[in-house]
């Protein structure tokens, strides 16, 4: 098994960048891998104590084969920090795993990341691994490609990662009214718009871009059953507000087995994923015509 450097972006989040690293580390697979850290400049000065706790521990992290720090100068956002890690990773390897601080990784993450990354290399339709779900795919297989690419604990090589298309005004040009609400799963997810937003400068979001880029392409993505990350970003702390959201997944507590399945996306799979955002969907709108209720009459 072929092992691929590991990319890791962190700002002001010491809790949870150490969270993010001490579960990479209960992963066996970690001692042989290489991890660069990319640690963004403060934004403002208010952020300084934040990142300056960050980086004083990031330079205490070991167990890894080799922990690289890229302390930036100025602040690049994390768009302009993963876009620019991704690139020179894959000028030096034919490639990566990328992980955000607020992630949390089951002991079987890097297992399933770096079997899948292998047995799929050479297959130009695979762009992507992915370490997330937000559903219990088991019903489906053990592992399910869908179209398109992700955001939350994830692998792609540098032949796939050549797609990136990072201009989003090109993307939208590519769109028709079919492939607008394929890309949307079915209306389920606004996808679309969100590509809409980073073209008029209301969002700053490479994931989006990516996504677009790998579903334009006809690429896939490859999802275990059962979810190998859990992001737990949504406290208040990051760009993302609340604590409600699929990103609190329980981890897999058992390995997910990597087997070589049919290239073709699963309809299984993206009928459980269109489900679960409607209903994601129709759950926010109940709670905010309570609120208005709550507001309006008391």
């Amino acid at each position: 098994m072929k092992y691929a450097p590991m990319v890791l972006f962190a700002y002001k989040r010491p809790d949870h960048i150490r969270r993010c690293v001490e579960s990479l580390l209960r992963n066996p697979e970690a001692a042989e891998c290489r991890l660069t850290v990319y640690s963004d400049a403060p934004a403002a000065e208010a952020d300084i104590p934040l990142v300056s706790e960050v980086r004083k521990y990031l330079h205490t992290i070991s167990g890894f084969a080799c922990v690289d720090i890229v302390e930036q100068e100025y602040h690049r956002g994390l768009a302009g920090s993963v876009i620019c890690g991704i690139d020179r990773a894959l000028a030096e390897s034919d490639r990566v795993v990328v992980l955000e601080d607020d992630l949390e990784v089951s002991p079987y993450f890097l297992r399933y990341m770096f079997e899948a990354l292998e047995l799929y290399q050479d297959d130009p339709q695979v762009m992507e691994i992915h370490g997330f779900t937000p559903v219990d795919g088991t019903v489906c297989g053990e592992t399910m490609f869908l179209r398109g690419a992700d955001c939350w604990g994830w692998g792609t090589w540098r032949r796939a990662w050549h797609n990136f298309e990072p201009d989003s005004l090109k993307l939208l040009a590519r769109f028709n009214r079919r492939s607008r609400r394929e890309f949307d799963l079915d209306g389920a997810f606004p996808y679309y718009r969100m590509l809409e937003n980073q073209a008029l400068g209301r969002i700053d979001s490479w994931a989006v871009r990516w996504h677009a880029s790998a579903f334009l392409a006809g690429g896939l993505t490859l999802y275990p059953a059962r979810s190998l990350v859990r992001n737990t970003g949504f406290d208040g702390t990051g760009t993302h507000r609340g604590s409600n959201w699929e990103g609190r997944a329980d981890l897999a507590a058992e390995p997910v087995e990597v087997v070589r399945i049919p290239i073709a996306e699963s309809e299984c799979f993206k009928n459980l994923m269109i489900k679960y955002y409607r209903r994601k969907r129709g759950n926010m709108a109940l709670r905010l015509m309570r609120r208005i209720f709550h507001i309006l009459f008391g």
